[in-house]
Order: C-alpha cells, then structure tokens, then sequence
C-alpha cells in the first residue's frame, strides 16, 4: 500500500473513531426541555434522560404537562420526540420554555378538530404523542422551521398563519398550512 493510501486510511479510521465518540458522548449526555402549555399555563423545566438513561418521574411530569388539555388524558409522549425537541432547542440557543400548542391529543379531541379543519390529520401523530405543535421564543418561525427540517428527524408542517411549527417523529416529509 503507498504511504498517501496508508494516510487516507489512517485518517478515516480517525474520523471514525471521533465521530463515534461523540455520538457516545451525546448518548451519554444529559437532556433537558423546558416547556410552557399555552392552554394550561403549566410549565415544567426537567432533565428526561441522564446518566444514560430516561428519568421515569421526569418523563410522567412532562407527559402530564403535554397532555390532551380538552379531555386532561394523559400519554406517553414518545422520547424521540423530547430528543428532537432538545436539540431542535440547543441548536436554536433558546433558554426560555418552549410554548406548546398542542402535545398529545386523545382520538376524541383529534375528531373534534378534523371536523372544524381539514388541516388537523384524521390520524394525526399528536394521537400517538409523536408530534408536538410550537413556537420557540427568540426565535422566528421560519428559523424554527428550517432548523427542524435540517435536522431530518421527522415532519414539519410551518403554519405562519397560525403562529406555529409542527413537529414529529415521523416519516420525514414537510408542508406549509
């Protein structure tokens, strides 16, 4: 093998090796969420995972704040979506909570509102805690929304009408309401 193939090998192997580390070193970070429900006025500021782990009691307080506000139903919000809204937020530079729309919203309420908007989902994600409806203070809209897409972590609906962006964990895709 020639010494310039020898130090291109030596060198992936090296990058390789640094980017698994700090993929190891986010697993192992802790992660934070700081969130304000707009129609309940509860906010909770928590550290979810740390340690290497999810923080069951961080975790149900959080799900209890997110709730479905119409019926007070309470479900697990899905921890890829906390992950996506942690970093959506650290990339941003928002220390203030995060104002939530809408986190979870049970079938009925979901139902309630496919019928007074074609633009609520008949199976929407909100119904599977995987999608969260938000605005970022500090942070225009349109920032929150490019910063979500960049991340290609899931679908981002940009509502500028309505003041919010979508987010979710699923299939990558991106509309405008």
């Amino acid at each position: 093998m020639s010494p310039d193939r020898r130090r291109l090998l030596a060198a992936g192997v090296g990058f390789l090796g640094a980017t698994a580390c700090g993929a190891r070193a986010y697993a192992a970070a802790p992660r934070r969420v700081s969130l304000l429900n707009l129609h309940t006025g509860e906010a909770i500021r928590a550290t979810y995972f740390e340690g290497g782990g999810y923080m069951t009691d961080a975790l149900g307080a959080i799900d209890k704040v997110l709730r479905d506000h119409r019926t007070g139903e309470v479900h697990a919000m899905d921890r890829n979506l906390l992950d996506l809204l942690a970093t959506l937020t650290d990339q941003l530079g928002s220390d203030q909570p995060v104002q939530v729309i809408s986190g979870y919203r049970s079938p009925a309420s979901n139902a309630a509102l496919h019928r007074k908007s074609s633009g609520v989902a008949t199976r929407s994600l909100h119904m599977d805690g995987k999608a969260m409806d938000i605005r970022i203070p500090g942070a225009p809209l349109s920032r929150v929304r490019q910063a979500a897409l960049n991340l290609q972590r899931g679908g981002v609906g940009y509502y500028p009408g309505s003041d919010f962006v979508h987010i979710d964990v699923g299939r990558p895709r991106q509309w405008v309401g």
